[in-house]
């Protein structure tokens, strides 16, 4: 897997999944809020499916291997 998620990028995402999480668990939101999960999971690995299939990268660094 290459790396294609900057700092920025993650830092959002891992924000964004972690508040639909809460707000899922709470029963603010409904069901889909779990969707939070993928947004926090591609966080921690810095690696979006859907970013290699659009050729997206907002990763900086020169070696994302």
């Amino acid at each position: 897997m290459k790396l294609n998620i900057g700092t920025i990028d993650r830092i959002l995402r891992l924000i964004l999944g972690l508040v639909l999480i809460v707000l899922a668990a709470n029963g603010t939101i409904g069901w889909w809020g779990w969707i939070g999960l993928v947004a926090v999971a591609t966080a921690l690995f810095r690696f979006c499916p859907l970013y290699a299939v659009l050729g997206i990268n907002t990763c900086p660094l020169k070696s994302r291997d």
